[in-house]
């Protein structure tokens, strides 16, 4: 019982649990979103519309919300920002229930929504970085992350029945409920072994310290600089080609559902092996399995069948998982902890910088080169960026370090003081 709780105490438990509530009811309710606006008379122009709008406060104020979850408690900014995407997905709710939602008043709430995500992720993965333990690290983040991307495709999934059953608005309040939910678990997370911040000189002077943090590290910088090519160009073909390429030519959604729902099993799978395995070379063995995102693209391009599909989209699910928990685990190894959300917020601002772009541009690349050159240009794009980033010497050299003690450990884990390690949010910097 000691050993359960010194591994896995009330921190991981919360974390976790609050994770898994979020993502069953966040992914059916992207599904959801969409259908609203088709149902409420929008063309597929007015959809992008409304993801953009999702997507564009993570590029305006992602790096404000990791300055400020490293001033104040981290706990607080995570409830606060579930509370604000509770508010706004049951206001959504309640626009499409009533049956006359005007465009603009979704991309609003929306906007919103995508608002508390960008302070909500780095104060999590801040908190999460700083409650885990060094020799339960790869372990943690690994189950963590099987355990929210299990929850993924389950929502998805549940998502998809509810609103053949029920319709997009009773989805969007499910996640309106699991957003109250969440947030009430998180507000019981237990912070007392984290250091009281200094006062500081500011904002401005907090981001400019993160700044420091990313650019003396070049293992640090050039990956977050090959992810804002990796996702973008990933996210294009994925989320324009490959609904493009399944209509056309493999017999429709279902199809496309099918490969997806393989991917989302390859991360699963990927979660499970490094629960099991610590490599020593962590980022050199997380950058090469960079490479097998660019199979996805490829397979879109010939075209695969679709049993060749699935199984290049479970490949590469399996390795961007071994990716993502070797990442964490160098943040946690590298990064001060009263940095992690600053530095965290500049991971995930790289990573999704270029996203928006090369979503809107994916129309006009198609009908310039064609759909095929497109996409095997995103293939190729994948792999040189990848085998640029592996030139930087401590991408190649950057090894595990013994175990050191996390300020969760400076608190026994027993049952009336139980901190112990944990995990949060999605991953980093490849929100792939």
């Amino acid at each position: 019982m000691r050993r359960r709780l010194a591994w896995a105490g009330r921190n991981y438990t919360l974390l976790t649990g609050a994770a898994v509530v979020t993502n069953l009811g966040s992914h059916g309710a992207l599904i959801a979103s969409s259908f609203a606006v088709l149902e409420a008379g929008g063309s597929v122009g007015d959809v992008g519309l409304v993801a953009a709008a999702r997507t564009l406060p993570l590029v305006l104020f992602l790096l404000i919300g990791g300055a400020i979850a490293d001033r104040i408690p981290r706990h607080h900014v995570m409830v606060a920002a579930n509370a604000l995407n509770c508010l706004s997905q049951a206001a959504f709710a309640v626009l499409v229930l009533a049956g006359d939602p005007r465009l603009w008043q979704m991309m609003l709430l929306t906007a919103l929504c995508g608002t508390g995500t960008a302070f909500f992720n780095p104060a999590a993965e801040g908190m999460l970085l700083s409650s885990v333990s060094g020799e339960h690290a790869n372990r943690a983040f690994a189950l963590f992350r099987m355990a929210m991307n299990g929850a993924g495709i389950g929502g998805a999934a549940l998502g998809g029945a509810m609103i053949a059953a029920m319709g997009p608005g009773w989805v969007l309040a499910v996640d309106a409920a699991a957003f109250a939910v969440a947030g009430a678990l998180r507000a019981f997370l237990d912070v007392s072994h984290v250091a009281d911040r200094a006062s500081g000189g500011g904002l401005l002077a907090d981001l400019r310290e993160g700044w420091v943090e990313v650019k003396t590290r070049p293992w640090l910088w050039s990956i977050v600089l090959q992810f804002s090519v990796v996702v973008a160009v990933v996210g294009a073909a994925e989320a324009v080609y490959g609904p493009l390429v399944a209509r056309d030519r493999l017999g429709g959604a279902a199809p496309w559902g099918l490969a997806l729902a393989f991917f989302g099993l390859g991360t699963i799978g990927g979660a499970v092996l490094m629960m099991l395995w610590k490599p020593r070379r962590l980022l050199l063995v997380g950058t090469l399995c960079v490479f097998p995102l660019a199979l996805p693209s490829a397979g879109l391009a010939v075209p695969l069948p679709v049993w060749g599909l699935c199984a290049v989209m479970l490949v590469s699910g399996t390795a961007i998982e071994v990716f993502g928990v070797s990442w964490m685990t160098t943040m946690h190894q590298e990064i001060p902890e009263e940095k992690f959300s600053r530095v965290s917020a500049y991971d995930w601002f790289g990573s999704v910088s270029m996203l928006p772009l090369a979503t809107a541009v994916a129309g006009p690349v198609e009908s310039a080169i064609g759909r095929t050159s497109a996409l095997w240009g995103c293939a190729a794009l994948v792999i040189v960026v990848t085998a640029a980033v592996l030139l930087v010497p401590d991408v190649r050299h950057m090894t595990r370090k013994p175990p050191k003690s996390s300020p969760a450990e400076a608190v026994p884990a027993t049952p009336s003081s139980p901190t112990a390690p944990s995990i949060p949010a999605d991953s980093s910097p490849a929100g792939v």
